[in-house]
């Protein structure tokens, strides 16, 4: 990704009437991701009611993870969409932006909210997926995900078995398309650039910068309260979790460190079925740095294109993301997949810009995936302590190491060889000095 990018900038510069030529690869690219765009969201949305449903019936501690989840991914977008144009992202694009993608923009009119729920109702059911109406598809994705709640649950359980191997089809698909991503890169970034010259560069910067600002903001400022209401310090979690955050910015994907957290949040004080309740679901739900982007990304294409967004078309978007951006962490570059399906739905926005941002993805992902992690590893600490299944007395030993030297000598005796799910199961042996099970631990 970085060698494309690079090599699309230079052609650009070097060679602009050949690099508007390169627009093809970066549409092919972006026509790949979207016919898988409308089932996939379909699948996720439904599959992820479904597993809210089951999260709900299992008392206090669903309520209050889905509840929680729901507040702090709202505000993220909020913040997101305030930060975007208090910074005024991509601006500056705006003003050499090409001929070619001026008049696309101009031609897009603004829905107010009234369109938007006049025309999220779909009148045919296969219509909406084949017409690519995405606002559509997730109407029906909220009714048929509530509507298999419904249904008995041995054979609910079939349907969900079912739609897990629809849905592994489409993850396969759309991991597949994002190896081509160079290819549409270079081709996006290098027309890009040929057309609009060293603005687009400008830009881009100014987003990849920007986002990272708001994303430590979040974290410190909203994340830090909150776990300071919860009474935990955030920098002591953070230091606890610090190896999986590693692995996370180094990997980009935040699945990556979902075994290591599984283990080392219930070592932290837990109860074991809170832990294996909100992590899980909150990777689907709470998707923080998700948000984030999505948000800001919509001021950039804003700004950028020249397409003004009133507050009610930034409320109607708003509503969107907050469903779209469910599930976007299933799949390989899930955020950029759920943003396109939100530009796409909202029929505002050009999509010639998705590969543009596309372009830079990558260092975004790294602050995407990290702010997701740190987002829910917060969230199954705030729901158990909301829901009194946390052992604060078990979490200061791990949280000060210097007061306890034997836990933490417990605690860095840890093989990575052991942070794997089966050792979840209660009959797989655990490192000595680790006791995972809350009740029986010491007063």
């Amino acid at each position: 990704m970085l060698i494309a990018l690079v090599l699309g900038i230079v052609v650009g510069l070097a060679f602009p009437r050949f690099a508007a030529q390169l627009k093809l690869l970066g549409d092919m690219f972006l026509s790949l991701i979207k016919a898988g765009i409308a089932p996939l969201v379909f699948l996720t949305i439904v599959h992820g009611i479904a597993s809210a449903g089951d999260v709900r019936s299992a008392g206090r501690v669903g309520w209050r993870a889905i509840l929680y989840f729901e507040l702090v991914s709202t505000l993220a977008l909020v913040l997101g969409l305030v930060a975007g144009n208090l910074l005024g992202i991509g601006e500056g694009m705006a003003r050499e932006v090409s001929g070619t993608a001026a008049p696309l923009a101009k031609g897009m009119a603004p829905r107010g909210l009234p369109e938007f729920i006049a025309h999220i109702v779909p009148d045919n059911f296969v219509g909406a997926f084949a017409k690519g109406e995405l606002l559509q598809v997730v109407v029906l994705a909220v009714m048929a995900g509530i509507g298999i709640l419904a249904i008995p649950e041995e054979r609910r359980q079939r349907i969900s078995a079912g739609l897990d191997s629809v849905c592994e089809v489409l993850f396969a698909f759309i991991n597949l398309v994002m190896k081509l991503a160079p290819i549409g890169t270079f081709g996006a970034v290098a027309y890009s650039v040929g057309s609009n010259g060293p603005a687009v560069l400008i830009a881009l910067a100014q987003l990849v910068l920007g986002f990272y600002a708001v994303v430590l903001l979040f974290i410190a400022l909203v994340l830090g309260a909150i776990t300071r209401l919860a009474g935990l310090s955030l920098w002591r979690l953070l230091r606890y979790i610090k190896d999986e955050l590693l692995i996370v910015l180094g990997t980009a994907s935040s699945e990556s460190a979902l075994p290591w957290l599984l283990i080392k949040l219930e070592r932290l004080g837990c109860a074991k079925q809170t832990v294996g309740l909100v992590l899980p679901t909150g990777y689907a739900f709470n998707l923080d740095g998700t948000s984030l982007f999505m948000a800001m990304g919509v001021v950039f294409l804003s700004n950028a294109y020249g397409v003004p967004l009133g507050v009610e078309q930034q409320i109607g978007i708003l509503l969107v993301m907050l469903l779209t951006s469910k599930g976007a962490a299933t799949v390989s570059g899930g955020a950029f997949v759920a943003f396109t399906a939100t530009v796409t739905a909202t029929g505002m926005l050009p999509t010639e810009g998705l590969a543009v941002i596309f372009g830079v993805y990558r260092f975004l992902s790294m602050a995407i995936a990290t702010c997701n992690t740190i987002g829910n590893s917060v969230a199954v600490v705030v729901v158990a302590r909301w829901a009194g299944t946390f052992d604060a007395r078990v979490a200061q030993r791990h949280l000060y190491p210097e007061r306890h030297p034997r836990t933490a000598a417990a605690d860095a005796a840890l093989a990575d060889g052991n942070l794997l799910p089966e050792d979840m199961k209660d009959t797989n042996p655990h490192p000595p000095g680790i006791d995972l099970h809350p009740q029986a631990r010491p007063r």
